[in-house]
């Protein structure tokens, strides 16, 4: 399984942007799918977005749409998650996660399809 490390995190007013970077170490080739999740004070953690990491195909959270970029660069073992417009419903612990197996439009959003998860970074926006 790969070791994956968040970053990037920080606190921000409503409006602005954050870039949050997932740096898997060398078994990024194996990966699948990486998708990002969130969890905020009180509430479940919940899927942000996903990428399927040898090609295009992206999926978001109909809540994150247009305002979230997922991208990736093979050359660093880094995925991204560009968060612009943020909004204080926003604020929550950040976690990229790994999948092995596929990224598939009707379970890239499931948690228990992901094996590897990193430790979290916290985003907080203010209004």
């Amino acid at each position: 399984q790969a070791q994956l490390e968040e970053s990037g995190g920080g606190s921000v007013q409503a409006g602005g942007s954050l870039r949050l970077a997932c740096t898997a170490d060398d078994y990024f080739y194996s990966i699948n799918c990486m998708g990002w999740f969130r969890q905020a004070p009180g509430k479940e953690r919940e899927a942000v977005a996903a990428k399927y990491t040898a090609g295009t195909v992206t999926y978001y959270a109909d809540s994150v749409k247009g305002r979230f970029t997922i991208s990736q660069d093979n050359a660093k073992n880094t995925v991204y998650l560009q968060m612009d417009d943020l909004k204080p419903e926003d604020t929550a612990t950040y976690f990229c996660a790994a999948d092995f197996l596929r990224c598939r439009p009707v379970s890239w959003f499931q948690e228990n399809e992901y094996r590897s998860w990193g430790q979290g970074t916290e985003v907080t926006v203010s209004s």
